[in-house]
């Protein structure tokens, strides 16, 4: 699920996007990334729910330059969540991009297979 607040540098930022299961798994990636120096919106802060929440998610997602779903068998096994919006948000972005800039970044964490169908068929395009 997205990321921290405040967004310094959005258009220079990482989402990283994850079933709530996968906090653990998501941390490390995240600590990685910073360590690179990489802006991470993690949302494992200051985020509350409602509104203000959703909001936050949405302009992150619209103004990311990285949008990093993880694939799992967490992911897989929740036919609802957070992160199934904040993935349709990502892959709804990715129409208006040309086709040669990378944007959707999706990681497999375990041996969950490409072909999940519960994985939207513009993640294992650029996979």
């Amino acid at each position: 699920m997205g990321g921290d607040l405040p967004a310094k540098a959005g258009l220079q930022a990482v989402f990283l996007s994850y079933a709530s299961e996968d906090a653990r798994a998501a941390e490390p990636i995240c600590t990685a990334l910073r360590a690179a120096g990489v802006e991470v919106w993690f949302d494992r802060s200051e985020l509350r729910g409602g509104d203000a929440r959703d909001s936050a998610i949405r302009r992150q997602i619209k103004s990311c330059a990285l949008f990093i779903p993880l694939i799992s068998a967490n992911s897989h096994s929740r036919a609802e969540g957070y992160f199934r919006l904040e993935w349709k948000l990502a892959v709804d972005r990715s129409h208006l991009m040309a086709t040669d800039r990378a944007f959707l970044v999706p990681v497999v964490i375990d041996g969950t297979p490409d072909s999940d169908d519960r994985v939207p068929d513009r993640f294992r395009e650029v996979q």
